[in-house]
């Protein structure tokens, strides 16, 4: 490893600020959740529950850009109080927790008829980026017409207030700016700090580091990490016999190991709540690359990167009912991930028949298990063993060939690369015209509170958040052209080596190998699969 007297000078980039409402940058299926309500139990209002409830049910699962995040229904309950709605309320701590992107709801009595509950729950809602559409009246509160009123009365109210702690903020920002790092050694395992006040590698404890960054990359959950570290014997930081699965996630997304420091991660959100949110994108963020001696080098941190946020977006399946739920990554079948049905493309569920005393292992879609043939109408069900033979038949295709795909995929990469660089957008100027934008709506903010008439500028507001809405939304896609083939780049490289240094021949199914080689599993029809390797290469194969 390197000595702290030998690295170089610490490089220090500008990360600029992203606008507040560019807050959902991911593409993929909206989680979308319904919210329904009767307030008797008679007879022909319970009619009326179990109707919303189908008509949700049918509205989500037919769109093929949302996803069923669940149907919250409190039956012959008052909606005066949210208190007493326990399926409301569970919704809102979904809805916390990042489970739920969008709410449905019939009309604003359905949600609640106390006013202040419903302020408060959509504004709750609206910090966190979620709307509520109210299909009766025909709002949707995210959009700019309805939050003129609360950006007025919230933003000015507090105005005096800030000015005054304006220059605390301003010193702690300048220290950040200048590359000034605090190394908070209690909560990073694996440094101590130096006789010269600089971060130094404790030996053994770095060694562990790389350990569970390699066994995340090859398949294994944190669950599995933490139960391996304390089988080991191994204390977590401080000496603390047992490992948290918290304390693991934190370290493998603490870009500190691969020698940077990344500076207001967090801010205050105002100087009267005094509440400390994540920065996700709303103020500058500074990376001081290079700051001290690394554990794990930068093509193995930006892979987990990469790994954590494909987990995000995996849908775990349930084995013991027939629901399913937007939840954590499953390690325990390599298939709960990857296998799709190419009819619908829903995820396959592993289900386990038994028949006169013996057991059959098997695979289906989850939605044909859920609906029947409402939704997917030619599912076939694949055995597991069949299924377990022809990847391992197609795997050992694709080693025979391995120079041969090798070569396909940098092709594949350097056509991504040429596309990139095709359709150029100059991301500096978008910025200057949102900026602009930006400041004339709240110049008429500021003369319409003043001359008490909001709703006589509410065409001029709505004219202006619709240009910034679709200057920001050219602006993130620019930045995911310019992000997206790095990411691509070491995922190639990274299966390139591994195609080089496998096995010539695979003699039995493993999961850890599937997971390594393969993206996706579409089943076609009950003979025939699609397999996408990772870096786009396919092929069919027959079971």
């Amino acid at each position: 490893m390197q000595t702290a007297e030998c690295l170089a000078q610490p490089q220090i980039i500008v990360i600029p600020a992203i606008p507040t409402t560019q807050l959902r940058t991911v593409q993929r299926q909206l989680q979308v959740a319904a919210y329904c309500r009767v307030s008797t139990n008679q007879e022909e209002q319970l009619t009326s529950y179990e109707a919303q409830m189908a008509y949700y049910t049918d509205k989500i699962m037919t769109n093929p850009e949302w996803t069923m995040a669940g149907i919250f229904a409190d039956e012959g309950i008052t909606g005066t109080s949210a208190k007493k709605r326990p399926e409301f309320l569970r919704m809102i701590r979904l809805c916390k927790r990042g489970k739920i992107d969008v709410i449905l709801t019939k009309s604003i009595s359905r949600f609640a008829r106390n006013t202040v509950d419903c302020l408060n729950y959509i504004r709750e809602l609206k910090e966190l980026g979620i709307p509520v559409i109210f299909e009766k009246e025909n709002i949707n509160t995210m959009k700019a017409d309805s939050e003129i009123i609360i950006t007025m009365l919230g933003g000015f109210a507090q105005a005096e207030s800030e000015s005054i702690s304006q220059n605390v903020r301003w010193g702690k920002r300048q220290s950040f700016k200048s590359g000034k790092v605090s190394f908070q050694y209690s909560r990073i395992y694996g440094y101590e700090r130096g006789e010269d006040d600089r971060p130094h590698v404790i030996p053994e404890q770095a060694e562990v580091v790389k350990r569970i960054f390699e066994n995340y990359l090859a398949g294994m959950s944190v669950a599995n990490i933490k139960k391996m570290l304390e089988a080991d014997g191994i204390s977590a930081a401080g000496g603390k016999p047992l490992w948290s699965e918290g304390a693991l996630q934190y370290l493998l997304r603490n870009e500190k190991y691969c020698g940077d420091a990344l500076l207001q991660k967090t801010y205050i959100e105002n100087c009267i709540s005094k509440k400390i949110k994540k920065n996700n994108g709303e103020l500058p963020k500074y990376l001081v690359k290079d700051h001290h001696e690394a554990i794990i080098g930068r093509p193995l941190f930006e892979l987990v990167q990469a790994e954590i946020a494909r987990r995000a977006g995996k849908r775990k399946v349930s084995d013991k009912t027939s629901k399913t739920q937007q939840s954590k990554y499953s390690s325990r079948y390599a298939m709960t991930e990857l296998l799709v049905c190419g009819d619908c493309g829903s995820a396959f569920r592993r289900v386990t028949w038994a028949k006169r005393g013996k057991k059959k292992v098997v695979w289906r879609c989850i939605s044909r298990l859920d609906y029947g043939t409402k939704y997917c109408q030619n599912s076939p069900t694949i055995e597991e063993e069949a299924l377990h033979a022809a990847l391992l038949d197609a795997i050992n295709k694709a080693m025979e060939n391995r120079e041969q795909l090798i070569g396909i995929l940098k092709s594949n990469l350097e056509i991504t690369l040429s596309e990139k660089n095709c359709e150029e957008v100059n991301p500096l100027l978008l910025e200057s015209r949102i900026r602009e934008l930006q400041k004339t709506m709240m110049e008429l903010v500021a003369v319409s509170v003043k001359a008490g008439n909001a709703r006589s500028y509410e065409d001029k507001f709505k004219e202006i958040s619709e240009e910034i809405q679709s200057l920001q939304k050219a602006l993130e896609s620019h930045k995911a052209q310019q992000n997206g083939p790095d990411a691509l780049t070491l995922q190639i490289e990274d299966l390139c080596r591994t195609l080089q240094d496998a096995p010539f021949e695979c003699t039995e199914y493993k999961d850890s190998v599937v997971r390594q080689l393969i993206d996706t599993i579409k089943v076609m029809s009950e003979d025939k699969l699609l397999i996408i390797f990772k870096g786009g290469f396919k092929m069919e194969q027959y079971i």
